[in-house]
């Protein structure tokens, strides 16, 4: 990276959701930004934990032992392995950390698995 990235000027770049873009890297992890809104794929990742980072709204991570509500400001981790659904009613923008070959559908494909998208 050679300048400062500006999180709100990506986010103006696009409107659909579940489309995270990498802004960085870090070693072998995506820095993403994604929008959400309504209910993303039932999911999970086998071999990695998943940081989220509310920056706008609430996010509902839905998980077998409760839900977990992360508003603005707000930090929450999915430990490897533990199946969760993010659900966002009135939307809400996050920052995840995850490593780069990561897909954002973990082990369950579906209509919202996104491609790596580097901006």
């Amino acid at each position: 990276m050679t300048t400062p990235v500006d999180l709100a000027a990506v986010l103006a770049t696009f409107q659909e959701p579940w489309a995270p873009r990498t802004v960085a890297t870090m070693n072998d992890y995506d820095i993403r930004l994604v929008k959400t809104v309504g209910e993303f794929t039932r999911h999970a990742h086998p071999d990695t934990d998943e940081f989220f980072l509310v920056l706008s709204g609430c996010l509902t991570i839905k998980m077998d032992s409760g839900d977990v509500d992360v508003h603005a400001g707000q930090v929450y981790v999915v430990p490897r392995g533990v199946a969760h659904q993010p659900v966002s009613v009135d939307g809400a923008e996050v920052l995840l950390i995850e490593p780069s070959a990561t897909v954002n559908t973990g082990d369950t494909p579906s209509e919202l698995t996104a491609p790596r998208r580097v901006v």
